[in-house]
């Protein structure tokens, strides 16, 4: 059975969508990610204009400016789903990890 689209997401996805809770153009996310975690993440150019393209398509962001070549978007209610469900299996996963192995390291 093939993957849902989205129905998890990476880190550039995850971040990129993060990014979206204002408005910005896609030179500001490119620079906020790598802000916002501590140069842990990075989005390539065209990697992030791809998953915006992608995004536009599945109703997750809109695009709310366009002056000359550079665009503006803001994250939709679809998208704030799509983020609270993967931050929600987040939390899930590091709670297992605690769960299995927290014993072991309170010792």
């Amino acid at each position: 059975m093939p993957r849902v689209k989205f129905q998890t997401l990476t880190e550039q996805m995850f971040y990129a969508l993060l990014c979206l809770r204002t408005e910005r153009c896609g030179m500001d996310i490119l620079d906020l990610v790598p802000a916002m975690t501590g140069d842990q993440v990075s989005i390539g150019s065209g990697t992030l204009y791809t998953l915006l393209e992608q995004f536009l398509d599945a109703g997750m962001i809109r695009k709310t400016k366009v002056e000359g070549r550079r665009r503006s978007y803001i994250l939709t209610d679809a998208g704030r789903e799509t983020l609270k469900r993967e931050y929600d299996r987040i939390r899930r996963q590091a709670e297992d990890y605690r769960r299995i192995f927290g014993e072991e390291e309170s010792k």
